[in-house]
């Protein structure tokens, strides 16, 4: 039954993840302005951090409940870790960076969030299969 729930709850910090990356995100680029866009971003993305934070853990504790400390709960160990990090510390310098006009920062952090996005997507489809 434990299990079952942390799939699930695996599965669907997958598709949070999927969603925005691929629906989401595009189309709030599309759809507005530079400025809105910028601002829509940065009120969404500490939810979706937060969110997906908060669905890691709860996966964490079942795992820990059921004394499992194999390959998946250090992978959504790596995977929460990667969310607190992200929401904490590379978000507010990633804005930080974009309010400056540092330009090359900005580029670097929002690649190093992209790459991380992606390490996480790959840690979470391994739990899964």
């Amino acid at each position: 039954m434990i299990l079952n729930l942390s799939n699930f709850l695996v599965s669907g910090i997958l598709a949070i993840m999927l969603f925005f990356s691929f629906t989401i995100a595009p189309i709030i680029f599309k759809s507005l302005d530079e400025k809105n866009a910028r601002n829509f971003i940065r009120n969404i993305f500490p939810y979706y951090y937060f969110i997906n934070l908060i669905l890691s853990i709860l996966v964490i504790i079942f795992f820990v409940s059921m004394n499992f400390y194999g390959l998946n709960f250090y992978l959504i160990l790596s995977v929460a870790i990667l969310f607190a990090f992200s929401q904490f510390i590379l978000m507010p310098m990633i804005n930080k960076f974009r309010d400056n006009n540092e330009t090359k920062k900005f580029n670097y952090t929002h690649g190093v969030s992209v790459v991380i996005n992606i390490i996480q997507m790959v840690f979470l489809v391994i739990i899964l299969i």
